[in-house]
């Protein structure tokens, strides 16, 4: 099983913010592969939903593949609190393969990089899952928001201009792509193809 998670805040009025990124790119990745609706559980403090992706390329032995179960999971504590939803999931799950999708602002609007093992690079969501977890063995996908050479903190909570909301909505939409050939593919040739 694989599990992907998207990072955010819970509520309307960080819709469309920066920070939230991670939330975008998991809603489209899932009504791209109709996935059914997310649904509020309790038990993981988190909006999930489960389906499976069916693979595209062949086993070795030339037979077709049989679909991969994915579990989505959009955590509703907030960014800082990310690690708590993740590790009441991982409990059940822990032979499964974490994935985590969140906002970059030391990476330009319109690039996306794969990373495994990595470490927090400053994101209060990751650095939650890093401590509950214990360990950083998963797969970040990192999607970058900073535009005009601004870093600054209180810039991951600003929404996007228009402009940047085009660029936006092609880079989710690739996201979800990459995110479709890793499942296909592995970790290694997605890292040659989209970190670019």
């Amino acid at each position: 099983m694989i599990i992907i998670v998207g990072l955010g805040n819970p509520g309307t009025k960080f819709n469309h913010t920066r920070h939230n990124t991670g939330f975008m790119a998991i809603d489209f990745f899932a009504k791209k592969n109709d996935f059914p609706d997310f649904t509020s559980s309790k038990k993981y403090h988190s909006l999930v939903s489960e389906g499976t992706i069916e693979k595209t390329s062949p086993n070795s032995d030339g037979h077709q593949n049989h679909g991969t179960k994915v579990f989505l999971v959009k955590p509703e504590t907030f960014m800082n609190e990310s690690g708590k939803a993740l590790a009441s999931i991982l409990k059940n799950k822990n032979d499964a393969t974490l994935i985590v999708i969140h906002d970059d602002i030391d990476m330009p609007l319109g690039k996306i990089k794969f990373s495994k093992d990595s470490g927090t690079g400053g994101h209060k969501g990751v650095n939650s899952i890093i401590q509950h977890l214990g360990n950083n063995n998963f797969i970040q996908l990192k999607i970058g928001i900073a535009t005009n050479d601004e870093k600054a903190e209180d810039v991951v909570l600003k929404k996007f201009t228009k402009e940047e909301e085009e660029i936006l909505g092609q880079i989710i939409e690739k996201s979800a792509k990459s995110l479709d050939y890793l499942i296909n593919n592995g970790l290694e040739k997605t890292m040659n193809e989209y970190n670019r």
